[in-house]
């Protein structure tokens, strides 16, 4: 059912993505996307008590949203893949409460998204499910108090430091339709080129994200330039800088195709610093803008490259450096094809 090289899947029944769906917080709602977005919150808190609560309902939106889109019911899934930052990922498993649908949960960190689409890709090509829902979200609030500091302390900012996107994304796949379509999966490894500042997430993702994005090109045979977008997950600016670097080191070079979701989703007037970070952010981006330019076939082939950071707030504590890993799913536009026409019977004069 598919062909494996090294860290990357070929998919022969190429997945379809038939529905998407994305919700932002407010501040993500007045960046450069803002018009993409399918629903934009018109405060953090999404009419309930606590953040971490209005995170689980974005969640559960999404997947509705998507569904909904996708001209499905909740019961029409047969499995729901989910991941987000908060320990114990509660977010996506307290979400999973209100679908009756199998559920697997991911830790990739702000890579989820792409973690999710490979291995729900992977379980649909293989037969094994018709509709799996993919999905992830972060919040500022509850990535902070559980990462960094109490808001309320009020701490500045290192320049480099990025901003927890408020954001969920989700994506339904299927084995039949005739949206978008995963032809193919990389698999990261995970790096660590012993960062400790977790006010620094570019710097420890870069490194990941060059060995899976090296892996791709290797495995697949391709090289930037065959893609009419490369697209990393939240590297910000200083992280974009960084894997610029390292991919020329290794003999290849990103031209104006390649692109970073935590440098666009927000504007040049908006105070994020290095740009956007957490799983939302790419989430996000993917389910709104760039499936939007896809169906349009404004964008025919797409290698979407979420990031992570792994790390918890216990370990950095202790002083533990911080691992990266990236995976990558490569989107392509789908051509239906028409049926061939039939022959008149009857004989020739």
């Amino acid at each position: 059912m598919f062909n494996v090289q090294n860290q990357t899947i070929f998919f022969k029944q190429k997945p379809h993505i038939i529905g998407n769906y994305a919700i932002v917080g407010p501040k993500e709602g007045l960046g450069s996307l803002k018009n993409y977005f399918d629903y934009i919150m018109k405060d953090d808190l999404y009419g309930e008590k606590t953040y971490e609560k209005a995170e689980r309902k974005m969640v559960e939106q999404a997947v509705i949203g998507a569904v909904t889109k996708a001209n499905l019911t909740p019961k029409d899934l047969q499995l729901f893949v989910s991941g987000d930052l908060l320990n114990q990922i509660v977010t996506s498993s307290f979400a999973a409460r209100a679908f009756d649908v199998p559920y697997v949960g991911l830790f990739g960190a702000c890579s989820t998204m792409a973690e999710s689409l490979a291995i729900g890709a992977s379980l649909v090509n293989a037969g094994y499910f018709d509709n799996v829902a993919c999905a992830t979200a972060s919040h500022f609030s509850t990535a902070e108090r559980q990462f960094r500091y109490p808001l309320e302390l009020g701490n500045q900012r290192p320049p480099t430091s990025q901003w927890t996107v408020t954001g969920a994304g989700c994506s339904i796949l299927s084995s039949k339709g005739n949206g978008p379509i995963i032809t193919s999966a990389t698999f990261g490894k995970v790096t660590d080129f012993g960062i400790n500042d977790v006010n620094n997430m570019g710097s420890v993702m870069a490194p990941g994200c060059a060995s899976t994005m090296i892996s791709h090109f290797k495995d697949t045979n391709t090289k930037p330039d065959d893609y009419d977008l490369i697209v990393t997950g939240d590297l910000g600016k200083l992280g974009s800088e960084i894997l610029i670097d390292l991919l020329e080191d290794h003999g290849y070079k990103l031209g104006t195709n390649y692109n970073d979701c935590g440098q666009i989703i927000f504007n040049g007037k908006q105070s994020v610093l290095m740009g956007g970070s957490g799983c939302g952010c790419s989430a996000s981006v993917l389910n709104s803008y760039i499936l939007e330019k896809v169906r349009k076939k404004e964008y025919n082939k797409v290698l979407f490259v979420a990031t992570g950071a792994l790390l918890s707030s216990t370990s950095t504590q202790q002083g533990d450096t911080i691992p990266g890993i990236a995976h990558a799913v490569v989107i392509e536009s789908y051509e239906e094809e028409k049926s061939p026409k039939k022959e008149k019977k009857g004989s020739k004069n």
